[in-house]
């Protein structure tokens, strides 16, 4: 009976001792909370308001003092984004765009000599700070390969043909996040885009160089996936 006695109570010694250790040991740590702000995919489309504004500038071979212009326009553009690491991501850009084109300079009086529409599918690499919360601003530099397309030539010139070209792209913008979906962007892009162009203005064949260079200033919504 002793000996019964015994080993319940070093039974319940052993248990009460236990429960103390469990008692002094830390609560394991609770799992870190997930920031709102963070995306669950990398991918990322954009839907912006885009206006476009050309450089007024070029040139028609073997006439002195001769410029172009080219009309200003506004078009919807889509972008799509795939981020590499949370701050490296690399952008496809697609729009396209119109603009007519003037006789300026020596050949002013020409005036309006056609309409060209503009397809510049861009690919950018850009950094996205991270830093901010909700402001998430970014740089990016890229390349295009503009087409162009529809071309009409109008008053003085019969024919107008704009030879397909490559051109650099700079980047600047931000995005605000509403939530860890949505939020509103806006940028600025700078192209730099020379294309050779061949004419017949006045029955004479002719041929040159528009400067373009447009800036593109957007305003839009993103949606992260």
């Amino acid at each position: 009976m002793l000996g019964l006695m015994a080993g319940v109570a070093l039974t319940l010694g052993a248990a009460s001792a236990l429960q103390a250790a469990d008692l002094t040991q830390p609560a394991p740590a609770a799992p870190e909370a997930e920031s709102p702000l963070t995306p669950h995919s990398p991918w990322q489309v954009r839907a912006r308001a885009l206006g476009v504004i050309p450089t007024d500038s070029g040139s028609v071979s073997g006439i002195a003092g001769s410029d172009l212009s080219y009309s200003n326009s506004i078009t919807p553009e889509v972008d799509f984004s795939y981020f590499f690491t949370k701050n490296i991501a690399a952008e496809l850009i697609l729009g396209t765009t119109s603009a007519n084109v003037n006789g300026a300079g020596s050949i002013g009086s020409l005036g309006k000599l056609g309409k060209i529409w503009i397809l510049p599918p861009t690919v950018t690499l850009q950094y996205h700070f991270t830093d901010f919360g909700a402001f998430q601003p970014y740089v990016g530099a890229g390349v295009n390969y503009t087409m162009f397309y529809d071309q009409k030539a109008t008053g003085a010139a019969t024919n107008l043909d704009v030879k397909n070209t490559f051109g650099a792209a700079l980047q600047v913008g931000f995005d605000y996040m509403i939530n860890e979906h949505w939020g509103v962007n806006v940028d600025v892009k700078k192209y730099y885009l020379r294309p050779d162009f061949d004419a017949t203005v006045g029955g004479s064949k002719v041929k040159g160089t528009a400067k373009l260079d447009p800036w593109l200033v957007g305003a839009g919504v993103t949606y992260r996936f």
